[in-house]
């Protein structure tokens, strides 16, 4: 029996209901999702890329947006994955995913390979 992705089960078998999984967009309230309020900014790629559609169960790149070059991070946009990573890592948004995915987190190199293909 394939379970809804609202409800997870806990290792004792009980059934958990989970609120839905946030975007980066939504938990950082940075404003660059389309129709967002910083216009001034532009729509941050995260929330354009369709290639990780999907990923952790977001929106486009929404989470995963630490391999997209471009994303937002204290209030300055930055730059490619190898540059802003070690940032990436501290980021309450990506230790939330990573702890949401557990066991099915994808790692970074498979998300950059994903990226490339076309």
């Amino acid at each position: 029996m394939r379970v809804p992705s609202c409800i997870v089960r806990t290792q004792q078998g009980k059934r958990n209901d989970m609120k839905r999984k946030l975007n980066c967009w939504e938990m950082k309230k940075c404003g660059r999702e389309p129709g967002g309020s910083r216009k001034d900014l532009g729509v941050c790629p995260s929330a354009t890329e369709k290639k990780l559609h999907g990923t952790h169960g977001g929106t486009n790149a929404g989470r995963a947006c630490w391999v997209v070059g471009g994303t937002m991070c204290g209030g300055a946009v930055q730059g490619v994955f190898a540059k802003k990573y070690e940032t990436c890592e501290q980021c309450d948004f990506y230790k939330l995913v990573v702890e949401e995915e557990g066991k099915q987190y994808k790692l970074s190199i498979f998300l950059l390979k994903q990226l490339k293909e076309e």
